[in-house]
């Protein structure tokens, strides 16, 4: 299960979710063709080098109100023992940044695995479909998909799923296969909660998601993401690899320009009408709940930092995350290539990119009128 991990003050899931899994997914998906962050046979960055690559925006600013000495700070020092390299990609109305540091040898604009941020995608479908009249969030999965789950299993709605209150247990027994096996794999052994009374982040949710997208449309996965989603946008460089069994729950690739993209038609209203965007906000009335029924995250930044939306994700060596101030004025994407070995010290290194990433957006949100609805 590709895993995403926030918390450290509302901040660390940048990998705590799954965890356990993590060495599966290691064991279980292929290398890929080259080091990730890297060209293939090109060399590891010299230690500590940072490379810019901001172009001027269409009114000659490199970076408006983007802090540029926090961003580099934050990049500071890699490779180091927990992180090889990173990009970051910054952009809004505030300003444009983006850069790459340590053993990220390759463009900033190049294709990474963006693990569970494709869960972004999945619910993106499954809202055009509530907003299309063919799906409801109160439809079940043993009314969509009969069979899938044990005959005791209590009745699971789309939005319990959408929003990770679906109660499904801990995947422990899954094995990767099908996106029929994993789920019935995962729900071998273990038991449920109630639906709808906690929620527990929880990947084979997104499988089921995925399942759903299927059933109600009669087409694949991969046709629906491509004609409703990838075409619309112009996502050229933005796929699903058919080697990658992680699939609707987290097998994709993109790029950081065109997460940026997608964030911004996704949160625009652009791939959905008003009453199916207002749900990307919405989460269940569950307390701590921070999955909203569009699957974002919602988490406010440590030290005073602005309330955000997004996602994080890992898979085949990077960890992920995309995340947006809720008008929109500060988009926010990074990659990084951890080592593995002190999961703590890398969601800290997250922690730093992000607040950097944000810095100054609430003092200039201030001092300037919305631009977009707050959610």
């Amino acid at each position: 299960m590709t895993n995403s991990r926030i918390s450290t003050s509302g901040w660390a899931m940048t990998a705590a979710a799954g965890a356990a899994l993590v060495g599966v997914l290691a064991a279980t998906v292929p290398a890929t063709a080259a080091t990730p962050g890297s060209r293939t046979g090109a060399s590891a960055a010299p230690l500590a080098t940072i490379s810019v690559a901001t172009p001027p925006d269409a009114h000659g600013a490199l970076s408006g109100t983007v802090d540029r000495a926090a961003l580099r700070a934050a990049l500071a020092g890699l490779p180091d023992e927990y992180v090889r390299g990173a990009m970051v990609k910054v952009s809004g109305r505030d300003g444009r940044w983006t850069g790459t540091a340590g053993e990220w040898t390759a463009p900033a604009d190049a294709p990474f695995a963006i693990g569970s941020v494709t869960k972004l995608f999945t619910s993106a479908m499954a809202l055009q479909l509530v907003g299309e009249g063919r799906l409801s969030l109160d439809d079940t999965v043993q009314e969509l998909l009969p069979g899938l789950l044990p005959a005791s299993y209590s009745p699971i709605t789309v939005g319990q799923l959408l929003s990770h209150s679906s109660g499904l247990q801990k995947p422990e027994c899954f094995k990767p296969g099908t996106p029929v096996e994993i789920v019935t794999s995962a729900v071998s052994c273990g038991t449920p909660t109630t639906p709808g009374a906690t929620v527990q982040y929880n990947g084979i949710n997104y499988f089921i998601v995925g399942l759903v997208v299927e059933k109600v449309t009669g087409r694949t996965y991969r046709e629906e993401l491509r004609d409703r989603v990838l075409r619309p946008l112009g996502l050229r460089h933005t796929s699903l690899p058919a080697d990658d069994w992680a699939w609707a729950e987290g097998g994709m690739v993109s790029t950081a320009p065109e997460l940026t993209r997608f964030m911004n038609a996704l949160m625009r209203g652009g791939l959905l009408e008003p009453a199916e965007r207002k749900l990307l906000f919405t989460t269940p009335p569950i307390p701590g709940a921070s999955f909203s029924h569009g699957g974002l995250t919602r988490t406010r930044l440590p030290d005073g930092g602005p309330l955000v939306w997004g996602k994080t994700g890992t898979n085949r060596g990077y960890t992920s995350g995309v995340f947006a101030t809720p008008d929109l004025d500060r988009v926010v994407v990074y990659s990084t290539l951890p080592t593995g070995k002190d999961v703590d010290q890398e969601v800290a290194r997250v922690i730093r990119i992000a607040q950097a990433g944000f810095k100054g957006y609430e003092e200039r949100r201030k001092s300037r009128p919305a631009t977009l609805p707050q959610p």
